[in-house]
């Protein structure tokens, strides 16, 4: 950001990334552990969450992104194996697919097997929400969240980045099956009467129940798998949200010590820098504990989380993509729209909780961050002639003068081209889309 346009973009999108990290990857792994405890043992939840805290903060803080890095590719495998073992479970427990589709098109909910709703769905997730949404949120979180980003900068080498960024491409497949899909099969497993919702149930205002989606995969690893795989699935939830926190744990050490404190004064011990980072992770997860209440009103993790990025990601997704594909792209055009854009996402924010039944109120979230996307890329397009570019040298480097620049770099051969695993993966996408659509 600040190569490309100037020191005030790399210093809000630094802000930015800390305080997204503290909502979005901490608070929100937080508190999915939280209702894990809560659901299982009736542990009070904030007192679960401090403790896994705690956890986290010591092999984090003390051990940087090498202790990151080891212990998620270990939480990764226990969570994806944990994952598919629930799913299994659940799949043979209903008696398969066949079986699936009976009992939704019994109780009229054939439309759950669909990826692509129609526009008057009443979750507020369209088909065409999906499409013009998700990219905005995706561009940010993918290509300019520092928690993600860090990771890929921590690659041997270009094409070994490339590779590492599509490997999680095709692991993001799987979530679909292991996580989307045990939902499906606890509804079904419901309407048989094999799986018993009475400990996530309550009754509303108006005296009907209400059934509290967030602790739903818990009792499914409690009411269907025998006692010993249930500590297995436990420390598969739970270290997959562990691994959710001290990724962000240590960006937000890294954002604070070196885009900060090192800006301040160059010539800052190293020792000093990493103290100040550790320091800076104990905090952040201080506030990230603080938020739990407000973030525990949404009724599902899933919208509650995206419902947030909505309103953060547009104005850094737009920047983000006109300075790389669009040399005419100003720096006071990105430093303006990135001010703009995001207080006009806070406001829009506060405005629809505050007023959920207005016209803005009811517009689904990922359609939110289309406008807000559409209205950023507006207005620094707007600015960008109003406060003409002036390249740097270095400026002049980095942005792409044909979509088609960043497919000509050497790449390894066979599977392993990033290319080849490009087209895989899109592929499969569309494969994927046509059957659930």
């Amino acid at each position: 950001m600040e190569k490309r346009y100037n020191k005030a973009c790399r210093d809000w999108l630094t802000a930015i990334s800390v305080i997204s990290a503290v909502i979005i990857h901490i608070a929100f792994s937080l508190l999915s552990g939280g209702i894990v405890l809560k659901t299982l043992f009736g542990l009070n939840m904030y007192l679960s969450v401090s403790v896994i805290a705690a956890l986290v903060a010591v092999y984090t803080i003390a051990g940087g992104l090498t202790a990151v890095v080891v212990t998620e590719s270990i939480q990764t495998v226990v969570l994806v194996l944990g994952a598919i073992v629930i799913t299994s479970v659940s799949w043979i427990k209903l008696g398969g697919w066949s079986s699936l589709e009976h009992v939704l098109h019994n109780s009229h909910g054939m439309e759950k097997l669909s990826m692509l709703r129609p526009a008057n769905n009443p979750d507020g997730m369209p088909w065409f929400a999906i499409f013009l949404g998700y990219p905005v949120l995706g561009i940010w979180y993918w290509c300019a969240d520092q928690t993600i980003v860090q990771r890929v900068l921590g690659a041997k080498n270009e094409n070994n980045a490339r590779v590492g960024a599509l490997f999680c491409g095709f692991i993001k497949i799987l979530p679909v099956f292991i996580f989307v899909l045990p939902g499906l099969l606890a509804y079904a497993l419901m309407q048989k009467g094999l799986l018993h919702l009475e400990s996530v149930t309550s009754i509303s205002a108006s005296g009907k129940q209400v059934v509290d989606s967030k602790g739903i995969y818990t009792l499914m690893i409690t009411q269907l798998l025998p006692t010993g795989l249930i500590g297995i699935l436990v420390a598969a939830l739970l270290s997959g949200l562990m691994s959710q926190v001290a990724g962000a744990l240590n960006s937000i050490s890294t954002l604070i010590s070196y885009d900060v404190f090192k800006r301040i004064n160059p010539e800052i011990p190293d020792k000093k820098l990493v103290n100040i980072g550790r320091v800076s992770g104990a905090i952040a997860l201080f506030f990230s504990i603080l938020l739990l209440p407000l973030l525990n009103s949404y009724g599902s993790l899933f919208n509650g989380l995206n419902d947030i990025i909505a309103h953060i990601a547009p104005p850094i997704s737009c920047v983000f993509v006109l300075g790389v594909f669009w040399k005419k792209a100003s720096a006071k055009s990105a430093q303006l729209t990135l001010w703009i854009g995001s207080v006009l996402g806070v406001v829009v924010y506060t405005i629809n909780k505050i007023f959920p039944d207005t016209t803005a109120g009811r517009i689904p979230f990922m359609m939110m961050a289309f406008y807000l996307f559409v209205f950023c890329m507006a207005l620094q397009v707007t600015l960008s002639f109003v406060y003409p570019v002036h390249h740097t040298e270095e400026s002049s480097k980095l942005y792409w003068k044909s979509p088609w620049e960043p497919l000509k770099g050497k790449a390894w051969k066979g599977l392993g081209n990033y290319k080849i695993l490009s087209l895989i993966l899109l592929f499969i996408m569309v494969i994927l889309y046509g059957f659930f659509g």
